[in-house]
């Protein structure tokens, strides 16, 4: 049963990774911001909203090394899973962004450069997006991860919410990816960075770390601060 669990996370990240950076490069959204941020953050809201009805009753549907950490550190998931769950989001992120490289490749136009044109990694700094420096990088990644992990905890924490769980969740990554979008391009999500940046390599892949370490530091603090307020009340 576990591997069932284990593929379903695989099979979830992989879509919202297709879809989500699907809606930056294929769609063309990424080059028209600001008004672009609307499109790319439903992309990203709905299909986490899908997935939750489709794949949660499977494995609850984390998508999400951050929400992994997060619902472990809150006490509402076993660590012998973590790392299946979290080798098959980064698996899964890998081969979605891996078949959007191949759809893009097929234009007629003359095929596509992944290094010059993206493949809707997230990053910082001059060149990028808003040409925010790493501090609100980071600042922004945390926070906003909090915010995130906050409203799922919250969605899933009674059989009353649980139900609208999908619909909070998805609305909530929508409102803080076209909130901040100009900074990052939001992760939230260390799997949806790892994947791209496999791909488009140099630049990406050095500002990796920040896309691993402030979503998943941000998930566990705020797992414990939902089990320490479950614990006391």
């Amino acid at each position: 049963m576990e591997i069932r669990k284990y593929a379903a996370e695989a099979f979830g990240t992989a879509v919202l990774v297709f879809v989500g950076c699907g809606a930056v490069t294929a769609g063309s959204f990424g080059t028209s911001l600001p008004i672009g941020a609307v499109p790319i953050g439903l992309s990203f809201g709905l299909t986490v909203t899908a997935l939750i009805y489709s794949i949660g009753p499977i494995s609850g549907c984390h998508i999400n090394p951050a929400v992994t950490l997060s619902l472990w550190a809150a006490k509402r998931f076993e660590a012998k899973h973590i790392p299946g769950y979290i080798v098959g989001q980064l698996a899964g992120a890998v081969i979605g962004a891996g078949l959007l490289l191949l759809v893009l490749n097929g234009s007629l136009s003359g095929g596509y450069d992944v290094e010059a044109r993206g493949l809707g990694q997230n990053g910082w700094g001059l060149g990028f997006l808003g040409a925010y420096d790493g501090f609100a990088a980071f600042v922004t990644e945390f926070v906003a991860t909090a915010i995130f992990v906050a409203v799922i905890l919250g969605a899933v924490s009674t059989d009353a919410t649980r139900s609208f769980a999908g619909i909070a969740i998805g609305g909530a990554l929508t409102v803080i990816i076209v909130a901040f979008l100009n900074v990052t391009g939001v992760s939230l999500n260390p799997a949806r960075s790892f994947g791209p940046a496999l791909f488009v390599g140099t630049k990406a892949i050095s500002q990796l770390w920040l896309f691993l370490v402030a979503p998943s530091f941000a998930g566990l603090l705020t797992g414990l601060l939902f089990r320490t307020t479950e614990e006391t009340t």
